[in-house]
């Protein structure tokens, strides 16, 4: 969806949007990256921080009650307060009975032109999560996460039926439009290739519209895989949807048996990949 500058109005198009999505049979339902404003991270402007809250806090106060009314499992994405001082880009999990199941903090922080992250994010510190729910084990993961094939390993190995990626990314309306191709190209390829891995489903979740005075297109293209990268869902670039999409969580025993990256992996020579770079001496 789009977004506005108060944060009331965003919560209540979001749970409009979930009221839909249940309608239409949905049993799970993932909002986008900071679903409650708009990208605040094009700039670094200490009066952003006003926008943080406290998780559990009001936001999902209010979801849990929409939850528990239709009986679907909530992802939500919000600017977590921890305290004075401190502050995380969070995502929390609300089952379908209402309950509060836990949060995942997001590890991998940006810093680039319009994606100052770090100027507000402290990085995760409480590793990689899954959270079993009424209808799936989910793993959570966020938006820059979804570059390192390493998070999604080792959610994927804790457990996770499915991976979801809440999502905030777009383009400079300053750049032509064979940058743009490549750049979501890139982004739904790296994803895709997390399910091939891991045998899993991926769920990617991104914002559309205009923000920062029109220099940033949200580009959308939230899509659904099943469990080997295959395309189930699309989103267009430009166009608010709610999307509800079936995701067989049996066939991942299937490619996982036929294609058995798990069984093949050669975990005693892993070591390496806790350095930052291996030099040649």
């Amino acid at each position: 969806m789009s977004c506005v500058k108060e944060p009331a109005l965003n919560l209540e198009k979001a749970i409009t949007k979930i009221k839909e999505a249940a309608a239409k049979g949905a049993q799970i339902v993932c909002l986008q990256e900071l679903f409650t404003s708009l990208y605040f991270c094009d700039v670094e402007d200490y009066d952003n921080f006003k926008l943080a809250e406290a998780i559990p806090g009001p936001s999902t106060d209010a979801l849990q009650k929409v939850a528990a009314e239709l009986g679907v499992v909530i992802i939500a994405s919000l600017f977590e307060k921890r305290t004075q001082g401190l502050y995380h880009n969070t995502t929390a999990v609300i089952d379908a009975d209402g309950s509060y199941l836990g949060k995942y903090r997001k590890m991998h922080i940006p810093d680039d032109p319009a994606y100052y992250e770090k100027f507000y994010f402290t990085p995760g510190d409480l590793g990689y999560k899954v959270f079993k729910t009424k209808f799936a084990t989910l793993g959570v993961l966020i938006c820059w996460d979804q570059w390192y094939p390493e998070a999604a390993r080792i959610t994927s190995l804790m457990g996770a039926e499915i991976l979801f990626y809440p999502t905030a990314i777009g383009w400079a309306t300053s750049q032509d439009e064979a940058t743009n191709t490549e750049q979501y190209n890139a982004w739904q390829t790296i994803q895709r290739s997390h399910s091939v891995a891991n045998g899993v489903p991926v769920v990617s979740v991104n914002r559309v519209g205009f923000e920062q005075d029109g220099l940033m297109k949200f580009w959308g293209g939230s899509f659904v895989t099943n469990a080997f990268g295959s395309l189930l869902y699309k989103a267009s670039h430009e166009d608010e949807e709610v999307a509800v999409v079936d995701i067989d969580k049996k066939s991942s025993d299937s490619y996982r048996t036929h294609w058995p990256f798990l069984r093949d992996r050669r975990i005693d020579s892993y070591q390496p990949i806790t350095k930052r770079f291996i030099d040649e001496d």
